[in-house]
């Protein structure tokens, strides 16, 4: 069975739902890949509902993974505040996907999502970029 290195930039986020009314919006990241632990960005202080994170995760998926429509890549963006973050809504992709859009492209891609709250339409967008390493057969 072979793995592969699976590397993902959260670069930023626009036009987010503004959460907060009385201060300004700190808004991070979590980014959860099927059973690994989840990972979380640096909270952005400045951009509100604009973050900017420009931000570097790496992970280490099984060759199954990529050929299977079932296993996502989830990010869900929070407002960070002192008593408990506020959702603000997430983003749901396959990996196989992802793979298959970068594929062609040496393996690597920049692409954008909406950023979606339950079945509401969408509140801004969500840009990153990720790359595929070469696959690697385990001993």
């Amino acid at each position: 069975m072979g793995c592969r290195m699976f590397e993902i930039t959260l670069i930023s986020a626009n036009d987010l739902e503004v959460v907060r009314k009385v201060f300004k919006m700190e808004v991070h990241a979590r980014v959860s890949i099927g059973s690994t632990p989840e990972k979380r960005t640096p909270t952005d202080k400045h951009g509100e509902t604009n973050p900017a994170w420009n931000f570097t995760m790496n992970y280490t998926i099984s060759e199954s993974m990529v050929q299977n429509f079932n296993n996502m890549v989830v990010i869900k963006l929070y407002c960070t505040r002192m008593f408990g973050d506020k959702y603000i809504g997430e983003v749901h992709t396959s990996i196989k996907e992802l793979f298959d859009l970068a594929y062609p492209n040496g393996g690597c891609a920049v692409v954008s999502f909406p950023v979606l709250k339950g079945s509401v339409n969408s509140h801004g967008g969500l840009k990153l970029s990720y790359k595929f390493g070469e696959r690697v057969i385990n001993f």
